[in-house]
């Protein structure tokens, strides 16, 4: 698998393992009122994947395979960064529009 395939599958079973606890706790007999039904169950489940997927990978660091509970035992890894040639125009340089989206190609304002 590549990197970004595995980096979502590391992204999505905390997000899953999170639901199903959230759902597991609402079944136990948790009595709340519909108006703070919702975001209450939001709150605790963003909490929920945010300490398992921390506990994971603190685990993991010292017990590899223990990422298997992210969904992949491998952490991603990622392709080293692919430098775009700079063009130039007499002595302005011109900017990829891919390297800067916040500026136009060639709009000879201050670039790097």
């Amino acid at each position: 698998m590549n990197g970004f395939v595995v980096s979502w599958i590391r992204t999505a079973v905390p997000v899953a393992v999170g639901a199903v606890l959230t759902w597991l706790a609402s079944v136990t007999g948790i009595a709340l009122s519909p108006e703070s039904s919702a975001g209450l169950t939001a709150t605790v489940m963003a909490g929920v994947i945010a300490v398992y997927y921390g506990l994971v990978r603190l685990a993991e660091s010292r017990w590899p395979g223990v990422g298997l509970l992210l969904g992949a035992a491998r952490q991603p890894s990622y392709g080293p960064a692919v430098r775009r040639p700079v063009k130039h125009d007499g002595g302005r340089r011109l900017m990829d529009p891919r390297d800067s989206p916040n500026r136009a190609f060639g709009d000879g304002g201050a670039g790097p």
